[in-house]
């Protein structure tokens, strides 16, 4: 199944060879968001520049794989539109979202400057997924100073009955939802709309990235967010609705609005920075995209390197939903891996697992775990599900699921579990026993 040979070896960074943004593959994507044309996939991204030239603009990268990825340029060639820049004076565009309607593709975009409220979200629209983007201005703006969400980070979703909703906004005033005219693009009734996630100013009010995706099994609503600083401790957190307006719980039934809690515990942590063995590990995944490919979902992020944090990528990686119906995320990015069924006795042997603690600002580290035969701990045990598992260990049982991965740091086949405990706390992690290479 994995073709090695052709997987992408991570290189360490090059200044000089990534002054050619054609040679940048998944290198400097940030704030991506994907979408499949065809066979291809696209991910658009917040220009971040080269560290040299900036360019102003949308970047465009292309795939036909979901691993392999071609920069092919940018959505606007002559950066800012006329209208945001006006508004913000931003010097590049940020978080675009894109998505096919009437035919057509929308491009959502944000201009701002950092830690400024003078923010504005546009649209634009082309026949053709990579552009030329047409400027159709203002979908929502805010001004320096007043309350109310930030206008940035624009993300589409639409309901079963066809109800189109753009959710949106950042630190200062939270996450809000507003229902969208699919003739316009534009909002169907001005403002803000409702709020549905925030958090408390002793955490900076640190939250953005919102992205809701719908999964018919369950008929829920989730909202993924990324918390904290996007330089150090950024993590992606989700919550649950049965309603895309929310409230949006998590899963200890906690608003993701609550400003009462420990703002730490609020959201189930599904992806933060962590580091497994014979690696250096990564830092800060965050401002996730999800995109859903037949019966795959994948999660589309942006992930730094802890030696040099502004040095950033990229990646994929597949949802593990669990019969509870919860997404959680690989512990490994995707190479190409189906959903084969994992057999009970491969799961025994050495494991390295990462508990993803929602307290923690830096990197969760791996601890090796022996698992036994059944009953004896800790040890696996499968249910009637297709890869669902109970993870016993001394103190305490994970539900998750279990699936062939590819192990990037010992690069080799593997198989990798992502479970939590009874009280949401996520736990992910590889064989390091039962591997192919």
């Amino acid at each position: 199944m994995f073709k090695k040979e052709f997987l992408p070896k991570d290189i360490p960074f090059n200044l000089e060879a990534m002054a050619d943004e054609m040679k940048w593959g998944s290198y400097g994507a940030h704030d991506p968001a994907i979408i499949k044309e065809g066979k291809m996939y696209y991910v658009f991204s917040t220009d971040t520049g080269s560290k040299g030239d900036f360019k102003a603009g949308i970047q465009i990268r292309q795939s036909s794989d979901l691993i392999h990825w071609t920069f092919v340029g940018r959505a606007f060639t002559d950066g800012v539109p006329k209208e945001a820049k006006e508004w913000t004076d931003a010097k590049g565009l940020w978080a675009p979202e894109v998505v096919k309607m009437n035919g057509r593709y929308y491009m959502y975009y944000s201009a701002s400057q950092f830690g400024k409220t003078q923010s504005f979200i546009g649209v634009a629209v082309s026949e053709v997924v990579t552009g030329p983007y047409e400027d159709l201005g203002l979908v929502y703006r805010s001004k320096e100073g007043t309350s109310g969400p930030n206008a940035i980070d624009p993300n589409i979703t639409v309901t079963p009955e066809g109800r189109i909703y753009m959710v949106f906004g950042s630190f200062f005033g939270g996450i809000y939802v507003n229902e969208i005219n699919p003739e316009t693009g534009k909002f169907k009734v001005c403002g803000e709309g409702k709020l549905i996630a925030r958090r408390h100013r002793s955490v900076d009010r640190a939250l953005e990235g919102p992205y809701i995706v719908y999964n018919p099994t369950y008929n829920d609503y989730y909202l993924f967010v990324s918390y904290d600083s996007l330089f150090s401790d950024y993590n992606i957190r989700v919550g649950r609705s049965k309603s895309i307006t929310g409230p949006y719980l998590d899963y200890n039934g906690k608003d993701l609005t609550d400003l009462e809690g420990n703002q730490d515990e609020i959201g189930m942590k599904v992806l933060g920075s962590y580091k497994f063995e014979e690696s250096d590990g990564w830092l800060a995944p965050g401002h996730n995209s999800v995109l859903k490919d037949g019966e795959n979902y994948f999660v589309c992020h942006h992930m730094r390197e802890p030696i040099n944090k502004h040095v950033h990528y990229v990646q994929i990686r597949k949802i593990l939903w669990t019969d509870e119906g919860w997404p959680l995320v690989s512990p490994e990015r995707y190479a190409g891996e189906d959903n084969r069924e994992i057999d009970q006795d491969d799961l025994k042997g050495t494991w390295e697992l990462i508990t993803l603690d929602p307290n923690n600002h830096e990197q969760d580290i791996s601890r090796h775990v022996v698992m036994t035969e059944a009953k004896d701990f800790p040890y696996f045990e499968s249910k009637q599900a297709k890869n669902s598992v109970k993870l016993h260990l001394c103190d305490g049982v994970l539900e998750g699921k279990v699936n062939v991965g590819w192990d990037w740091e010992r690069w080799c086949e593997t198989i990798v579990f992502a479970g939590y405990n009874d009280h949401g706390l996520v736990t992910f992690g590889k064989s390091v026993t039962n591997q192919s290479k």
